[in-house]
């Protein structure tokens, strides 16, 4: 399947849309891949892109959304099924070869951080794994660090991704033995 197949699985929350669900998302994904991190440097992106992307995608509108649409439409989309959908194209996409290097890591999002004052705080971190060569992640999970550990958000990692024959490298923290 196409990406585009894949995003328009995302069920569309809206009742009169202007716009196919999957436009949006579309452009924020190739948006993102650009570099763009934000809002307005999507809109500028989308703006710089609009004539080629109107030809492309042959789309019935003349123009593409504006910031404030994009902004409107991603505040309130399912992030979930709009992540399971990039997620199951990109394993479809992008499956590591035998024998290449995968990294994983934790990371964790420092808005997230709640409790400050406290010597033990709750927050939430993405673990990913990585495809070092190609430099595409291949896998993310989220983790409370309250509700379970790193060890057993890589586990369930793994266990999801079901790769053979790769090379994973890992944190220290991987190597405790179970007791």
């Amino acid at each position: 399947m196409s990406l585009i197949e894949h995003l328009q699985t995302v069920r569309d929350f809206r009742t009169q849309p202007n716009y196919p669900l999957w436009v949006v998302l579309l452009l924020v994904v190739m948006g993102t891949m650009s570099g763009c991190t934000g809002y307005r440097p999507l809109a500028d992106f989308v703006s710089r892109q609009q004539p080629e992307l109107l030809t492309v995608l042959k789309l019935p509108r003349q123009r593409l959304p504006s910031l404030s649409t994009l902004r409107r439409i991603m505040v309130r989309v399912d992030f979930e099924s709009f992540t399971q959908a990039f997620k199951a194209w990109a394993r479809e996409q992008f499956t590591p070869a035998p024998g290449e290097q995968l990294a994983t890591d934790g990371k964790g999002i420092k808005v997230s951080v709640s409790d400050y004052d406290q010597p033990y705080q709750d927050f939430v971190s993405v673990v990913s794994a990585f495809r070092v060569a190609q430099g595409v992640g291949v896998g993310l999970e989220t983790m409370r660090n309250h509700q379970t550990s790193e060890i057993k958000t890589v586990e369930g990692l793994l266990e999801k991704l079901q790769l053979k024959g790769v090379c994973f490298s890992l944190d220290a923290l991987h190597t405790q033995k179970n007791s």
